[in-house]
Protein backbone atom coordinates (compact mmCIF):
# COMPACT_ATOMS: atom_id res chain seq x y z
CA UNK A 1 0.00 0.00 0.00
CA UNK A 2 2.35 2.20 0.68
CA UNK A 3 4.42 1.80 -2.22
CA UNK A 4 1.49 2.42 -4.31
CA UNK A 5 0.95 6.08 -2.24
CA UNK A 6 4.32 6.58 -2.98
CA UNK A 7 4.37 5.78 -6.96
CA UNK A 8 0.57 7.84 -6.86
CA UNK A 9 2.50 11.04 -5.17
CA UNK A 10 5.68 10.75 -7.92
CA UNK A 11 2.92 10.43 -10.89
CA UNK A 12 1.13 13.42 -9.35
CA UNK A 13 4.24 15.54 -8.47
CA UNK A 14 5.08 15.03 -12.74
CA UNK A 15 2.04 16.06 -13.94
CA UNK A 16 1.46 18.62 -12.30
CA UNK A 17 5.28 20.24 -12.95
CA UNK A 18 4.51 19.46 -16.53
CA UNK A 19 0.95 21.16 -16.48
CA UNK A 20 2.99 24.15 -14.67
CA UNK A 21 6.04 24.17 -17.48
CA UNK A 22 3.01 24.11 -20.22
CA UNK A 23 4.97 21.57 -22.73
CA UNK A 24 5.54 18.53 -20.13
CA UNK A 25 8.91 17.24 -18.86
CA UNK A 26 11.68 17.00 -16.72
CA UNK A 27 13.80 19.62 -18.25
CA UNK A 28 10.77 21.57 -19.73
CA UNK A 29 9.83 22.14 -15.81
CA UNK A 30 13.00 22.62 -14.57
CA UNK A 31 13.73 25.43 -17.16
CA UNK A 32 10.75 26.97 -16.36
CA UNK A 33 12.26 27.17 -12.56
CA UNK A 34 15.65 28.38 -13.87
CA UNK A 35 13.70 31.04 -16.15
CA UNK A 36 12.24 32.51 -12.95
CA UNK A 37 14.92 32.50 -10.79
CA UNK A 38 17.35 34.13 -13.36
CA UNK A 39 14.53 36.43 -14.59
CA UNK A 40 14.22 38.15 -11.27
CA UNK A 41 17.99 38.38 -10.64
CA UNK A 42 18.18 40.12 -13.82
CA UNK A 43 15.45 42.61 -13.24
CA UNK A 44 17.11 43.46 -10.01
CA UNK A 45 20.13 44.02 -11.60
CA UNK A 46 17.85 46.29 -14.41
CA UNK A 47 16.08 48.31 -11.56
CA UNK A 48 18.50 48.85 -9.05
CA UNK A 49 20.02 52.20 -8.93
CA UNK A 50 23.75 52.12 -9.88
CA UNK A 51 25.01 54.27 -7.12
CA UNK A 52 23.84 51.16 -4.95
CA UNK A 53 25.86 48.04 -6.99
CA UNK A 54 28.55 48.79 -4.09
CA UNK A 55 26.21 48.21 -1.53
CA UNK A 56 27.15 45.18 1.02
CA UNK A 57 25.38 44.82 4.17
CA UNK A 58 28.31 43.61 5.80
CA UNK A 59 32.04 43.89 5.32
CA UNK A 60 32.16 39.60 4.37
CA UNK A 61 28.88 39.35 2.02
CA UNK A 62 29.49 40.21 -1.64
CA UNK A 63 28.01 43.61 -3.01
CA UNK A 64 25.24 44.03 -5.50
CA UNK A 65 27.43 43.97 -8.18
CA UNK A 66 29.30 41.00 -7.12
CA UNK A 67 26.21 39.20 -6.04
CA UNK A 68 25.20 39.65 -10.50
CA UNK A 69 28.28 38.97 -11.67
CA UNK A 70 28.65 35.46 -9.32
CA UNK A 71 25.33 35.00 -11.24
CA UNK A 72 26.47 35.31 -14.07
CA UNK A 73 29.64 33.63 -13.78
CA UNK A 74 28.06 30.79 -12.52
CA UNK A 75 25.25 30.11 -15.25
CA UNK A 76 28.58 29.57 -17.02
CA UNK A 77 29.80 27.28 -15.10
CA UNK A 78 27.18 25.11 -15.10
CA UNK A 79 25.23 25.50 -18.37
CA UNK A 80 29.12 24.87 -20.46
CA UNK A 81 29.65 20.90 -18.85
CA UNK A 82 25.89 20.23 -19.68
CA UNK A 83 26.44 21.55 -23.49
CA UNK A 84 29.47 19.38 -23.62
CA UNK A 85 31.85 22.73 -23.29
CA UNK A 86 35.10 23.52 -21.29
CA UNK A 87 33.50 25.08 -18.07
CA UNK A 88 34.32 28.85 -17.41
CA UNK A 89 35.60 30.27 -14.22
CA UNK A 90 32.56 30.77 -11.64
CA UNK A 91 34.19 34.12 -10.62
CA UNK A 92 35.43 35.17 -14.36
CA UNK A 93 32.36 37.72 -14.69
CA UNK A 94 32.72 38.74 -11.15
CA UNK A 95 35.84 39.75 -11.69
CA UNK A 96 35.71 41.36 -14.72
CA UNK A 97 32.21 43.42 -15.03
CA UNK A 98 31.87 46.03 -12.37
CA UNK A 99 29.05 48.71 -13.81
CA UNK A 100 25.56 48.22 -14.30
CA UNK A 101 25.48 47.92 -17.60
CA UNK A 102 28.26 45.46 -17.78
CA UNK A 103 26.25 43.70 -15.56
CA UNK A 104 23.21 43.62 -16.62
CA UNK A 105 24.68 42.72 -20.21
CA UNK A 106 26.50 39.97 -18.82
CA UNK A 107 23.22 38.30 -17.34
CA UNK A 108 21.66 38.90 -20.29
CA UNK A 109 24.07 36.94 -22.36
CA UNK A 110 24.57 34.04 -19.26
CA UNK A 111 20.93 33.64 -19.61
CA UNK A 112 21.38 32.92 -23.47
CA UNK A 113 23.69 31.09 -23.09
CA UNK A 114 22.04 28.44 -20.79
CA UNK A 115 18.64 28.69 -22.56
CA UNK A 116 20.91 26.10 -24.89
CA UNK A 117 21.49 23.86 -22.42
CA UNK A 118 18.03 24.11 -20.64
CA UNK A 119 16.76 22.97 -24.58
CA UNK A 120 17.88 19.71 -24.09
CA UNK A 121 15.61 16.52 -24.48
CA UNK A 122 14.54 14.71 -21.21
CA UNK A 123 16.86 11.62 -22.49
CA UNK A 124 20.01 13.85 -23.25
CA UNK A 125 19.29 15.30 -19.65
CA UNK A 126 19.88 11.86 -18.54
CA UNK A 127 23.35 11.19 -19.38
CA UNK A 128 26.03 11.53 -16.95
CA UNK A 129 29.02 14.23 -16.35
CA UNK A 130 31.53 15.22 -13.65
CA UNK A 131 31.53 18.58 -12.00
CA UNK A 132 32.91 19.43 -9.21
CA UNK A 133 34.56 16.01 -8.61
CA UNK A 134 31.63 13.89 -8.64
CA UNK A 135 29.38 12.48 -11.39
CA UNK A 136 25.57 13.44 -12.27
CA UNK A 137 23.02 13.36 -14.72
CA UNK A 138 22.78 16.75 -16.77
CA UNK A 139 19.38 16.99 -15.24
CA UNK A 140 20.85 17.49 -11.69
CA UNK A 141 23.28 19.84 -13.06
CA UNK A 142 20.41 22.17 -14.37
CA UNK A 143 18.41 21.80 -11.34
CA UNK A 144 21.33 22.91 -9.58
CA UNK A 145 21.98 25.72 -11.69
CA UNK A 146 18.35 26.87 -10.81
CA UNK A 147 18.75 25.92 -7.29
CA UNK A 148 21.52 28.48 -7.11
CA UNK A 149 19.97 31.49 -8.76
CA UNK A 150 16.93 30.99 -6.33
CA UNK A 151 19.76 31.13 -3.73
CA UNK A 152 21.63 34.08 -4.54
CA UNK A 153 18.29 35.66 -5.44
CA UNK A 154 17.28 34.98 -1.64
CA UNK A 155 20.19 37.21 -1.22
CA UNK A 156 19.03 40.34 -2.96
CA UNK A 157 15.81 40.27 -1.46
CA UNK A 158 17.42 40.96 1.87
CA UNK A 159 19.37 43.66 0.39
CA UNK A 160 16.61 45.24 -1.65
CA UNK A 161 14.55 44.70 1.73
CA UNK A 162 17.51 46.77 3.46
CA UNK A 163 17.24 49.57 1.05
CA UNK A 164 13.88 50.09 1.24
CA UNK A 165 13.29 48.35 -2.31
CA UNK A 166 10.60 46.19 -3.68
CA UNK A 167 11.89 42.94 -4.69
CA UNK A 168 11.26 41.62 -8.46
CA UNK A 169 8.76 38.84 -6.99
CA UNK A 170 7.14 41.11 -5.15
CA UNK A 171 6.23 43.55 -7.64
CA UNK A 172 2.88 41.80 -9.14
Amino acid sequence: MRRIVFLLGITAGSLAAQSVSGSGGAVASTRELWRDGHNYVLRSAEQLPESLYSFKPTPAVRSFAEQFGHVAGSEYMFCAPVLGEPPRAEDAVERAARSKVALVQALKDSGAYCERAYALTDAAAAATMSLFGGNGTKLYYLTMNATHDWEHYGNLVTYLRLKGLTPPSSQR
